[in-house]
């Protein structure tokens, strides 16, 4: 074959190159829009008793894989939080706050124990925290003396509280402190609906974190009539978490995200970035 044989096969060869990726061009454009919604996990702990399950640098795999860019970051003991904190993973917002606990058995003493208060103290000299929490509250056991100075530590400090409570806690809560700012661990498990609408209306400064919380989707995985309302009526009021509190939350953390995304992806887009990530992003700062 002669040279401008060969050039007229190489002009054509080029030519259909081009042809080919104008035909796709109008499909890159989607493929990228389809990514899966990014995922703020507002409820997520890297407990280090006795160890932890996952070493920092595969716990950070997980978020990159499943697209999560924020965590409100616990532990307990607090090391795991630390840990976190020093790795300064990029594009992963990190908002540690202060677990009250040193080891399991604390979740049912912290509230009358006054070490607690000053291990409060002292890990907030860290000078990163944002909040104390996730703790365990219930009713009338609110009320001790040692929870209304917490209560009142976070407000004078401009922290979060992440309680695990039941709705009368949560109003005891807010009377030590009307100031306080509060997130709802579980939003009451199972609490009715109308009882969550009553509590966001009557507080405006606590908000729901959906974590084990009941009702959502029905058997079929469909969005429910009486969330989407409450979805609907109140976009600002709402986060997601992963509640990695044993091992096997961390080794399901994948199905979790798919889960949240599931029934994220049947409200109005607008909708469902707030819930999946722009809540936390407002309440914490994007890039705080």
């Amino acid at each position: 074959m002669t040279m401008y044989g060969r050039a007229v096969r190489l002009t054509a060869r080029c030519t259909g190159i081009l042809v080919a990726l104008a035909g796709t061009a109008g499909t890159i454009g989607p493929a990228v829009a389809q990514q899966p919604i990014e995922i703020f996990d507002a409820h997520l702990h890297y407990n280090w008793e006795p160890k932890p399950h996952y070493n920092v640098e595969e716990v950070l795999a997980l978020f990159r894989k499943h697209r999560v860019t924020g965590i409100l970051a616990t532990s307990r003991p607090n090391t795991g939080t630390h840990a976190l904190m020093d790795a300064k993973p990029p594009g992963l917002q990190i908002v540690p706050f202060i677990r009250p606990y040193r080891v399991r058995a604390d979740i049912q003493t912290w509230f009358g124990d006054p070490f607690i208060f000053d291990l409060v103290q002292d890990e907030f000299k860290r000078g990163y925290y944002r909040g104390i929490g996730e703790f365990h509250i219930s009713g009338k056991a609110a009320e001790n003396d040692w929870v209304r100075k917490t209560v009142d530590f976070a407000v004078q400090h401009d922290l979060y509280l992440h309680a695990h409570a039941d709705d009368s806690a949560v109003e005891i809560l807010m009377r030590h402190n009307p100031r306080a700012r509060i997130i709802w661990a579980h939003t009451g498990f199972g609490l009715s609906t109308d009882r969550v609408a009553e509590m966001l209306a009557k507080y405006p400064k606590l908000w729901g974190e959906l974590s084990y919380r009941g009702g959502i989707v029905d058997g079929g995985g469909k969005l429910t009539a009486e969330w989407r309302a409450l979805f609907e009526r109140h976009p600002d009021r709402f986060l997601i978490g992963s509640d990695t509190w044993i091992n096997e939350r961390w080794e399901s953390y994948g199905e979790i995200i798919a889960g949240y995304r599931a029934w994220l992806a049947q409200l109005p887009p607008k909708i469902a970035a707030q819930i999946a990530h722009g809540n936390a992003k407002a309440l914490f700062g994007a890039g705080r």
